[in-house]
């Protein structure tokens, strides 16, 4: 596979000239030579098969990469990091001309970037921010903290909580499990829902029997269901022996099922189960909210994420720049780097006919 290096000093410079002159230098990919041709293979680094949402992700962006006239190298790291790491080392040695990543973990991938930088290959933080080096050019995710509001404000209307400062004598029990504490999106999904939550835990309307009120108490590791599962059963043992859970905050469908196999272990069935939001719509959750099991879950289309990955990737490899809509929010501790955010959207029993209308599933998959 060729590599992309510049043949002649002359050329670097005429280069250089004609993209600031004509406005199209990226940012944060100007360092790469762009390349006016189509062709090449773009490595796709995803985290894991263990969550279908992951699966789409990769086949939408390998298809969608070789609609744009691509080649596309779509590996799976398995939630282990050494293996993402040799992966991408692969993809790198074999001179792909685009990494798309979607890391395992966030501050892991430091000095595998370093040699894709050494080789030019620009990179694209796929949903989870990689951290701790320069080395990424654009990130392409969804308003992670507007995830977290949602779950929050589904919380708060659910149990009919009104308006903070008008105080209410009725007191509500409410668990909070966090995401991975390696991924950086776990931040934002729990200030998001903190934004909300936070001013009904100050004035007492909501209650968290556990005590663990701090993001460092409710992480899961690997957004692990079954990790999910053991965490609820010991809060249940421990705390609720005369009280009930009214909700709980959970910011994956993976953990949600985790938590609402726990709460049918302690007895909890029916109309009886408390408020359980989700993320991501994955078709066990969704059937699990048409059940009336799982309440909430928020739907990311990860179709136009995958479709706006590959906008990006084709953008840098042109020396074109990227359409992005945040250049503030999201510093990796090296760099703030420049971002395309989609919207979520609140799914519940009422509006899971969106998922159909979108195409995302269909009528027969949700029966």
């Amino acid at each position: 596979m060729r590599t992309r290096t510049l043949r002649t000093s002359a050329s670097a410079v005429l280069l250089a000239v004609c993209l600031t002159a004509c406005g199209q230098e990226a940012r944060g990919g100007s360092r790469y030579k762009p390349d006016d041709g189509k062709g090449g293979t773009i490595g796709l680094a995803m985290p894991t098969k263990a969550s279908e949402r992951w699966i789409a992700d990769g086949e939408n962006m390998a298809e969608q990469f070789k609609k744009a006239g691509y080649e596309t190298d779509l590996q799976y790291g398995d939630d282990k990091v050494e293996n993402q790491v040799a992966q991408l080392e692969n993809m790198i040695t074999k001179g792909h001309r685009l990494l798309v990543v979607a890391a395992i973990d966030g501050s892991a991938l430091t000095d595998v970037l370093d040699r894709a930088h050494e080789a030019g290959i620009p990179v694209i933080s796929y949903d989870r921010l990689i951290l701790g080096t320069p080395n990424v050019d654009y990130y392409a995710s969804f308003d992670n903290e507007r995830v977290g509001e949602l779950q929050g404000r589904y919380i708060v209307d659910r149990l009919g909580l009104g308006e903070p400062e008008k105080g209410t004598d009725e007191t509500f029990n409410v668990e909070l499990f966090a995401g991975s504490p390696d991924d950086n999106n776990t931040k934002y999904f729990w200030n998001g829902a903190m934004k909300v939550l936070k001013p009904y835990l100050d004035t007492g309307q909501i209650v968290v029997p556990s005590g663990q009120k701090r993001m460092s108490q409710a992480t899961t590791l690997r957004w692990d269901g079954g990790t999910a599962q053991k965490r609820m059963d010991d809060l249940i043992s421990k705390n609720y022996g005369d009280r009930e859970v009214d909700a709980v905050l959970s910011p994956y469908d993976g953990i949600s099922i985790g938590v609402i196999s726990a709460l049918k272990s302690a007895g909890y069935s029916g109309k009886d189960l408390p408020v359980v939001t989700g993320q991501d719509a994955e078709l066990a959750s969704v059937k699990s909210v048409i059940r009336g099991e799982q309440t909430q879950t928020v739907f990311k289309d990860t179709r136009k994420l995958a479709a706006q990955a590959v906008r990006m990737g084709d953008a840098v490899l042109h020396g074109r720049k990227p359409k992005v809509n945040n250049t503030t929010d999201y510093d990796n501790g090296k760099k703030t780097v420049p971002a395309f955010l989609l919207k979520p959207v609140s799914v519940d029993r009422k509006n899971t006919d969106l998922l159909v209308r979108e195409g995302y599933f269909t009528t027969g998959q949700l029966k």
